[in-house]
């Protein structure tokens, strides 16, 4: 079997880490995988983007024109990141349909890498791995979970937020996206949250949708001596050392750093004596500055190596993930394969990851004192916390390492296959031809 990847990129966000991981364990194991993608920083074995200088330079301007559209034209009333996939992508589409893979696993592909009407011309067999919300809401990659939420009643006319005055662009896409894609595509989504709002869902309501978490390489994000990590980072070893962390840091409000700063203070209240506490921040360009005037703060910056970012998550005793809605947060699956326990809030796919007093603490959402209370448990005992660590490896290894995950996904694409070829002798057969019928994305 032959695997096509397609993907934004391979290196910035979590999304795009979680396709070359998918696509690397495939070709650990054998597998004929191969990731395309628009822009290309990385030397992973198998990675393909646009060639020549031409090429770049147009994958780079298709990006950053989505990005500065999605930006002018978003009602100011409605914050969050945006993608309209508006620009045609004739000759990238064409691309995938000439190539010889035998099935195509979509990822990210808003910000226009695709856009909206290419995707549903696709005549390859497809799956589409969601890394968020973007496939089924209309322009918006984050959307509530509220029971009346758009994405759930079809963005009506009459739905729209209170205060907002600029053209709906929400509704504009979500439309295009139910004109384009006539035909259901077989959606995978790394945890059961996000899967049963694709279900619920009034643009993939009945499509078929599978709950496979990502893949995580469990043998390099390892427990390791704690102190050699420490002194290796530069880290103190005798504080007890609270790690951060989101790609965009600081400045998405969807990742809870004011939550963070919130449960910090409250953490401060109750620890007014004993071992020093400091913050880690990974993913923010370092200020110098702390996080809360309560702890000093050591900003580590962007970690591109698996490898180092193994070695942090060994050295620190708890991470900590606010986020106010994730999908299934890498950070979190990453730390507890690397023996790191997480407190963070229960919400989102975020219970799928945390046994709550197994392998970390949940609080319930967006209680800030929960969640200091739930860091406090964490470190205040050290017999609890090394056994919390031997739980949080063990969950990893049971839930996402590749011998777990890959054959979840080889079920769904040989399915996707087994359906493109009965349409195709359908076709056929209705008229009387067997050459190659052209069908829509999900056949």
């Amino acid at each position: 079997m032959k695997v096509l990847h397609v993907a934004a990129a391979d290196t910035a966000g979590g999304a795009a880490r979680a396709a070359v991981r998918l696509h690397q364990a495939m070709l650990d194991t054998g597998l004929d995988s191969t990731l395309l993608v628009r822009n290309r920083r990385s030397d992973v074995l198998g990675v393909e983007s646009p060639m020549g200088r031409v090429g770049r330079k147009l994958a780079h301007w298709r990006s950053m024109a989505g990005g500065r559209l999605g930006t002018l034209l978003h009602d100011p009333a409605m914050p969050g990141h945006r993608s309209l996939n508006l620009l045609p992508s004739p000759a990238w589409r064409a691309a995938i349909d000439r190539s010889d893979a035998d099935v195509v696993n979509l990822h990210w592909v808003a910000g226009e890498t695709m856009s909206i009407e290419d995707i549903g011309l696709l005549r390859k067999p497809v799956v589409w791995t969601l890394h968020d919300m973007w496939a089924f809401c209309g322009a918006e990659h984050v959307a509530t979970d509220a029971p009346d939420a758009r994405w759930r009643t079809g963005y009506r006319r009459d739905d729209r937020a209170p205060g907002s005055t600029w053209p709906d662009l929400d509704r504009w896409t979500w439309r295009r996206k139910r004109q384009a894609w006539t035909a259901p595509m077989r959606i995978v989504c790394p945890s059961g949250w996000l899967a049963d709002c694709a279900k619920q869902s009034a643009l993939m309501r009945g499509w078929p949708v599978f709950p496979i978490p990502n893949v995580l390489q469990t043998e390099q994000f390892v427990p390791r001596e704690r102190a050699a990590c420490r002194a290796e980072l530069g880290l103190p070893q005798d504080a007890t050392l609270i790690l951060f962390g989101a790609w965009g840091g600081t400045a998405d409000p969807n990742k809870g750093f004011d939550l963070l700063q919130s449960a910090l203070r409250a953490l401060a209240e109750r620890h007014r004596s004993g071992r020093p506490i400091v913050c880690v921040v990974v993913g923010a360009t370092g200020t110098q500055k702390p996080v809360d005037g309560s702890f000093p703060t050591h900003w580590i910056g962007h970690v591109g190596c698996d490898d180092q970012l193994a070695k942090l998550y060994a050295a620190v005793d708890v991470t900590v993930v606010p986020s106010r809605i994730e999908n299934l947060p890498q950070m979190a699956t990453e730390a507890l394969s690397s023996g790191c326990p997480v407190a963070g809030f229960r919400t989102g796919g975020m219970p799928e990851v945390v046994v709550d007093r197994v392998c970390g603490t949940l609080a319930d959402p967006y209680d800030a004192a929960a969640l200091a209370d739930g860091i406090a448990w964490i470190v205040a005992d050290p017999v609890r916390h090394r056994a919390l660590s031997q739980a949080a490896r063990q969950r990893a290894l049971a839930c996402w390492s590749a011998s777990k995950v890959l054959p979840r996904y080889l079920s769904v694409y040989e399915s996707a296959i087994a359906d493109r070829r009965s349409r195709h002798a359908s076709a056929g057969r209705d008229t009387g031809l067997l050459g190659d019928t052209p069908t829509h994305a999900g056949s």
